[in-house]
């Protein structure tokens, strides 16, 4: 068989064994390993192995991914995340749906600390749906905000995502953090309008919260204050180029530690949880990235990618009908794969035809992640779904699909402003010191 041929069934393989629930780093090894055995042998198959594992392993950005983690896992245990929660319920909670909105405030505020979707919608969840139900909001405007919410864990610095493509492309991933911060909150401002839209159109689903006079509001405010210093001065000493990425992700996270244990809020047991999750989600990571790099030498030598970006490039489409089509086939693809395995298996398939178009590399990382956040929420995988779903077990399902379809048909929108101006992912990136 031809490179190409093995190539193809290679991919088929891939999609048949995450389709199958294998997990999608082993599957990728096994195609990778597998597939340079077919091509080039034993010996060259067990050098990709050793060599590609050891590189990935070994690469120095990837510590900002345990060190976020770690951060806002102490951060959930230390309940700095309900400090999060009270704060922004009591600056827009007396509004139409401001219960609903100060979650969606509170999810992209503790992106900024955790990096993750799932830990996103799973913490402010637990918070807010109970206090939505208390107060009479219907149960698709409550789930449907959480669930959309937590998406902004994968846009809002640090993300978990950028640097997974970081290391895809061998782009800066301080500069793709900086590329996250506007269109997050662009995207979180028509979370915001939507709700308002919503409850306007419909008031019995988003009633009004209890008038939160100024001094409790700035008593609240105070309460959530530390957590909100450490996250503008990771995020801003990176910008001022005074951290690197990996730096302020060590100096926030060994400062909540600091503090949470300086409030008595956080207690040995709470802290030994919030370690042993970091290992887990951070061993899960480091073998997703082990197995995209196993998996990529294969890819190369198929020329499955360079064929790929011929067929597009040829096809006469244009740099925006073609970018169309990819993300056409990102939003399919989300709709049966999760975030992660989207990122890493198709990035390196991707990545060089956006180069052929001239398009910025770190432009496109925000609508690559944008499109993949997409997926968290579409039928019939929807991870956020589930999560919200495990949250809130009596609401059905498929109220929670109908809730958070508005959340998504804006997400559509804030990505369309995106494409037709670019610099909201561009701006802060372009002007970091030293760029």
């Amino acid at each position: 068989m031809s490179p190409e041929t093995i190539g193809i069934l290679g991919i088929v393989a891939l999609f048949a064994l995450m389709i199958l629930r294998t997990p999608v780093a082993f599957a990728m090894l096994a195609v990778g390993y597998g597939g340079m055995y077919l091509l080039q042998g034993a010996r060259a198959a067990s050098a990709v192995m050793v060599t590609q594992s050891y590189q990935a392993v070994s690469n120095y950005d990837l510590i900002v991914v345990p060190m976020f983690v770690l951060l806002g896992n102490v951060a959930s245990q230390a309940g700095f995340s309900r400090a999060l929660y009270d704060a922004a319920f009591a600056w827009v909670g007396r509004f139409r749906g401001g219960l609903a909105s100060s979650s969606v405030l509170g999810c992209a505020v503790f992106s900024a600390v955790s990096g993750s979707s799932v830990a996103t919608a799973v913490t402010i969840g637990k918070v807010a749906i109970p206090e939505m139900k208390r107060l009479g909001y219907g149960d698709g405007l409550s789930t449907g905000a959480i669930a959309a919410g937590g998406t902004l864990g994968f846009l809002i610095p640090p993300s978990t995502g950028f640097v997974l493509y970081a290391i895809l492309t061998q782009q800066s991933v301080g500069r793709l953090f900086m590329a996250g911060i506007l269109p997050g909150l662009l995207l979180m401002g028509l979370f915001m309008a939507t709700v308002a839209t919503i409850a306007t159109l419909n008031p019995a689903a988003g009633p009004r919260g209890a008038q939160v006079g100024l001094r409790d509001r700035m008593v609240l405010f105070g309460r959530s204050a530390p957590l909100l210093g450490i996250i503008a001065l990771s995020i801003g000493g990176i910008y001022a180029g005074i951290f690197t990425p990996v730096e302020a992700s060590a100096i926030g996270a060994g400062l909540i530690i600091l503090l949470a244990f300086a409030l008595r809020s956080l207690s040995l047991r709470g802290f030994s949880s919030a370690l042993i999750e970091t290992v887990r989600t951070s061993a899960m990571l480091y073998m997703v990235v082990i197995g995209a790099d196993v998996l990529n030498p294969f890819l190369a030598v198929t020329h499955i990618p360079d064929a790929l970006g011929t067929a597009l490039t040829g096809a006469g489409l244009g740099p925006y009908g073609t970018l169309a089509l990819i993300i056409l086939g990102y939003v399919v693809l989300g709709m049966f794969l999760d975030s992660l395995s989207m990122l890493v298996v198709t990035i390196p398939i991707v990545f060089p035809i956006i180069q052929t178009l001239g398009f910025d590399p770190i432009w496109f990382g925000v609508v690559a992640v944008i499109v993949v956040e997409m997926g968290l929420i579409t039928p019939p995988v929807g991870l956020n779904v589930f999560v919200v779903k495990g949250v809130a077990p009596e609401v059905p399902m498929m109220t929670i699909f109908r809730g958070v379809t508005p959340f998504l048909m804006s997400m559509i929108v804030g990505l369309l402003l995106i494409i037709a101006f670019p610099a909201i992912a561009t701006f802060i990136p372009n002007s970091m010191f030293g760029h």
